[in-house]
């Protein structure tokens, strides 16, 4: 018919229908490891090369990492992090109960579900045992990191390049998730960018 619109169908892609479950989380100091310089806004982590004296407490890991103030005991949520110009990262999400403590490996057995990359190594992991070997695509700049918590299931995608990366299946929760972020060490100012934690870029 003359002058009439076909409406445009928009094929949304995995990454896009995860994205609505984004959820408003701030990194809690409490936990962050005393190498370790959070931003004011609390959405910013990096190594400060130095060690801060602070007040130690259960909550705070020996190791540089640092939780969220905001856990998730049901449903799904999203979060992105930026990690560009990164030489090292590990994120994801962690039980209430993981020891901060001590040298316990990453595993979901020990209660982690962690993307982590080392540039030494090229090489993009996902931390279990035995460690899943991931294919890196270039210039991985965000992480999206997807949990469905009825469902056990943690996926990871590169936001960028609209991509799945990895998930997680079958996973049993039994007490509440907090978003973690490691930055990992300094190394001579190689590693010194932050890991950013962003709003989803809501774009048609």
């Amino acid at each position: 018919m003359a002058g009439q619109r076909k409406a445009k169908k928009r094929n949304f892609t995995e990454v896009e229908r995860v994205q609505k479950y984004e959820v408003d989380v701030t990194l809690d100091p409490d936990t962050a490891n005393s190498w370790l310089i959070l931003s004011e806004d609390g959405k910013q982590v990096h190594d400060g090369d130095e060690e801060i004296e602070l007040p130690d407490n259960p909550k705070r890991f020996r190791y540089a990492c640092v939780l969220t103030r905001q856990s998730f005991s049901s449903g799904r949520f999203y979060f992105e992090v930026q990690v560009k110009d990164k030489t090292r990262w590990c994120l994801g999400v962690a039980r209430e109960s993981i020891d901060r403590k001590g040298g316990t490996g990453w595993t979901p057995e020990t209660g982690y579900w962690t993307l982590d990359y080392d540039d030494n190594n090229d090489v993009l992991v996902f931390s279990d045992n035995p460690p899943v070997d991931l294919p890196l695509r270039a210039e991985l700049q965000k992480v999206g990191v997807f949990v469905d918590y009825d469902e056990g299931l943690v996926s990871f995608y590169d936001v960028e390049a609209r991509v799945h990366i990895y998930s997680a299946t079958g996973c049993t929760f039994t007490e509440p998730l907090y978003p973690i972020l490691d930055p990992w060490c300094h190394d001579e100012g190689r590693n010194s960018a932050p890991l950013i934690i962003s709003p989803v870029n809501q774009t048609d």
